[in-house]
């Protein structure tokens, strides 16, 4: 069983990528259908979207701070479903995996960013590097929250 933390970690570098996975992922923890829809469509917005030319960069316009607010709320939300499971961690629990969401968030956003770059600096066509991004990025986010709740 995957501690919160790493879960927080796992979560919080799949906003980095992908900031609609750090908002909208945990609320498949709700156990709600109408929530999973909304995760759905966000994220299945954001690949979409994240593929087209007009597609600001990820660091531009406040990106990395929207990213680490993702990461921490993906990261709080996995510590407070696993603190209903363990009642050993304390509110304190949750405050540390916000800031590990956050953190590795930021990772995540200079690291994909730094990743699409590279590929495109080899004149190598883009889609395949952002298709590779979103595949690691939903198996961050399916590790962060498979052992919750």
């Amino acid at each position: 069983m995957l501690s919160p933390w790493t879960r927080a970690l796992a979560v919080g570098a799949a906003a980095g990528s992908r900031a609609s996975l750090g908002f909208t992922a945990p609320l498949r923890l709700t156990g709600r259908p109408a929530l999973a829809a909304v995760h759905a469509l966000g994220v299945v917005g954001e690949l979409v979207g994240d593929k087209l030319p007009m597609a600001p960069s990820r660091l531009d316009r406040g990106g990395p701070v929207v990213r680490a607010v993702a990461g921490a709320v993906g990261g709080a939300t996995v510590a407070v479903a696993a603190r209903r499971a363990d009642d050993a961690l304390g509110a304190g629990h949750v405050a540390f995996a916000a800031a590990l969401g956050a953190a590795a968030s930021l990772a995540g956003t200079y690291g994909g960013a730094t990743w699409r770059r590279f590929v495109a600096e080899r004149g190598l066509p883009d889609w395949p590097a952002a298709l590779a991004e979103d595949a690691v990025a939903l198996g961050l986010a399916r590790v962060g929250l498979r052992e919750v709740g």
